[in-house]
């Protein structure tokens, strides 16, 4: 076990002492508990492989996800095994050698490249040197979104005209109209594009939620929308009433998803950080529960060096509006509302 623990050291617990904070009354899991970016089973084992130089678990794990067509999971999978790849890239080295035209490889590839030329000065020019290997894995599997993600994702890096945009956005959406991972990259885009135009981005990613079914992640699209404009600080308002029905969506679909998972740790952490900047303290403490001990770096990352340390503040602060508005409460003599409360002007 300590072996393993090691090796997965970047995707647990930071090198920070947690604080020992139990918080039973809540049902939220002690501070020691809490993991920051912690694999799922699936993910796990493939990470310790790799850490060893050992490639094959981490190909059968994205064979199977392509095989049986689960893009949401074979996009998070190919995100976390790149960025292990940009410390330990032998194990990938080895797989690329060994299986040149794998297309999971090849995706691996394509992803890492992106991420490193991403972290550059240079940047623009960098990403076109990419496009080969994105094209690569493209065509390694034509039925594949995930291709179409990473190049969204270089066209956003490089500074790529709305038409060539458009172009690759309607390719993705012809392989998954409903990948998550497409949409964000798209919402992204725009966002950069358009800086300062906020509500084109929420027209974009309400009108992508409106065709959803209840269950799909792309729900939480319109969250995304009101974490960029909570986050910018430019361009015109966005009525508050926009912004709550934005939520109001992710926790509809939150509710739908396994509590105290890994899986949908990412959109509920996202979840989190909105309600809290507006104020909405009992619907991010219903969140916290379902998170549970899986804390994830973004977006806590943006704004500390200490991420799962910022979570676990903010899950105190949380927990405190939350006991001080009941005990007030408690105090008037009325019973507890069932509507959240809300932040005052002052709060933030």
């Amino acid at each position: 076990m300590v072996g393993t623990m090691a090796l997965l050291l970047p995707f647990g617990r930071t090198s920070r002492t947690p604080r020992t904070v139990d918080h039973p009354a809540v049902g939220l899991p002690a501070d020691s508990e809490v993991l920051l970016d912690a694999p799922d089973d699936h993910l796990g084992p493939a990470l310790v492989a790799a850490g060893r130089g050992a490639y094959d678990a981490a190909a059968e794990l994205l064979a199977g996800t392509r095989l049986r067509a689960r893009w949401e999971h074979r996009d998070g999978y190919v995100l976390r095994l790149a960025a292990f790849a940009r410390s330990r890239p032998e194990w990938l080295q080895t797989w690329c050698a060994a299986a040149p035209h794998d297309p999971d490889a090849l995706l691996v590839m394509a992803q890492l490249a992106v991420d490193r030329a991403w972290q550059s000065p240079a940047r623009a020019e960098l990403l076109r040197g990419v496009s080969p290997l994105i094209t690569a894995a493209a065509r390694a599997d034509d039925r594949d979104p995930v291709p179409w993600r990473i190049a969204l994702d270089h066209a956003r890096g490089s500074r790529a005209g709305h038409t060539y945009f458009g172009e690759l956005w309607e390719a993705a959406l012809r392989r998954a109209p409903l990948h998550y991972g497409c949409h964000v990259a798209a919402l992204r885009y725009l966002a950069s594009s358009w800086h300062g135009s906020h509500r084109e981005c929420f027209d974009f990613a309400d009108r992508a939620a409106q065709d959803a079914p209840a269950d799909s992640l792309v729900q939480a699209l319109p969250t995304r929308a009101a974490f960029a404009y909570l986050t910018d600080g430019c361009g015109p308002g966005v009525p508050p009433e926009r912004l709550d029905a934005a939520v109001d969506r992710a926790i509809a679909l939150s509710s739908r998803l396994p509590a105290a998972d890994p899986w949908p740790a990412g959109v509920r952490n996202k979840l989190t950080y909105v309600l809290v900047r507006l104020g909405r303290w009992e619907d991010a403490l219903e969140q916290l529960r379902l998170i549970g001990p899986y804390a994830t770096s973004f977006p806590w990352s943006r704004s500390a060096d200490d991420p799962l340390g910022r979570f676990l503040e903010v899950r105190e602060e949380v927990r405190q509006r939350t006991a001080a508005a009941s005990a007030r409460s408690a105090r008037a003599g009325h019973p507890r509302s069932g509507h959240p409360g809300r932040v005052h002007a002052d709060d933030h």
